[in-house]
């Protein structure tokens, strides 16, 4: 089968034409990949940054982790899933023992393995996985929007960690990226007061305009009019961070009031410095971190709010590639883009690719 491998500790990937097709274990189902959404992180792979570097990949591996796809085989101790049941992933291979994982924390386990690094992710035709990191999709959901559950899950899992204390609250959003623009989305579906979002592309600020947000680029005006806007609360309730610039935290710092709390999504390539006494100690800010999603209320509350919720993020698709174009498709991640997919076994819908 095709699939794309990143084979070595450097800049590229390889389309392999003639990959061995996947082994499927006693507990693992065999997907027909449907869609596969395109990560920043997929970029880090790709360049072979110090962030890549920093997640020590089992090479050689199959890139692609934010994955939809069909059953098309299932392992003989598989007992949750049968053939032609449509599912998304979670990325996270908890290990289901050690403490973390033990005490309902399984999504921050002790000995975690990630699919597309430390197994074989799903820029491929055909992906092995384990039943147990399959998230079934509800009927009427396509698996393009399966293919957005796993980001999507993480600006939920973001709100999650605000304790969900939008409603009726101001919220900064620093980056709008997709992650940034579904917290844009989401935060103004719980009931924030005011959604301001910081960010440098103007297409992404227009679209975090168009869902609602007050817009700015990242500089001194920001804090500015946030100072003279809730001069009677002494800043914004709750921040997010997703930009992984560490330029943004003092930000972020000045404008969230005393007792807020700022949540921390993006992975900044370098140590942050931050004036404890200043802003933890006296401020009494909270700073929380998001890695991926909770297991598993994080995907059924999204889901609920997707469905019976009405929330419809379909809109965060924007092109659409076959899977031998992963680098013009990653290109497009820095310019006029959302989300890009990637259909390893062509169009789902017949639409002619790219779209």
């Amino acid at each position: 089968m095709k699939a794309i491998v990143k084979t070595t500790a450097a800049p590229g990937v390889d389309l392999v034409e003639d990959h061995p097709e996947p082994i499927v274990g006693p507990e693992d189902v065999l997907l027909h990949v449907g869609a596969v959404s395109i990560c920043g992180t997929d970029r880090e792979m790709y360049e072979w940054t110090p962030a890549a570097v920093a997640f020590e990949l089992d090479l050689p591996v199959v890139l692609g982790h934010e994955v939809s796809g069909t059953v098309i085989e299932v392992g003989s101790a598989v007992t949750r899933l049968a053939v032609g049941d449509r599912v998304a992933l979670e990325t996270h291979i908890p290990c289901g023992a050690c403490f973390m994982c033990r005490t309902g924390n399984g999504h921050n386990c002790m000995a975690m393995k990630i699919v597309a690094m430390h197994a074989d992710g799903a820029f491929a035709e055909r992906v092995a996985v384990p039943e147990r990191i399959c998230f079934p999709l509800p009927d009427g959901m396509s698996l393009e929007v399966g293919a957005l559950l796993e980001p999507a899950g993480v600006a939920w899992h973001a709100l999650q960690r605000a304790d969900l204390a939008v409603a009726g609250s101001s919220v900064l959003v620093s980056g709008c990226g997709p992650v940034g623009l579904l917290i844009v989305q989401f935060a103004l579906h719980l009931g924030a007061t005011e959604v301001i979002a910081i960010e440098p592309n103007p297409y992404r600020r227009a679209w975090a305009e168009r869902l609602g947000a007050t817009v700015f680029e990242p500089g001194p005006a920001v804090t500015e009019s946030i100072a003279q806007t809730y001069a009677h609360r002494g800043g914004v309730d709750v921040a997010f961070e997703v930009s992984a610039a560490g330029a943004a935290y003092p930000t972020l710092f000045e404008a969230v009031r005393r007792e807020g709390t700022i949540v921390t999504i993006g992975h900044p390539a370098g140590p942050v410095p931050v004036d404890i006494a200043k802003y933890v100690n006296k401020k009494g800010i909270t700073l929380r971190g998001v890695f991926g999603r909770r297991l598993w209320d994080t995907w059924e509350d999204l889901v609920e709010v997707l469905v019976r919720g009405g929330v419809d993020i379909s809109w965060l698709i924007t092109h659409r590639f076959p899977l031998g174009a992963l680098g013009p498709a990653i290109d497009l991640l820095s310019g006029d883009a959302n989300k890009v997919l990637v259909l390893p076994n062509g169009p789902l819908d017949g639409s002619a690719d790219p779209a």
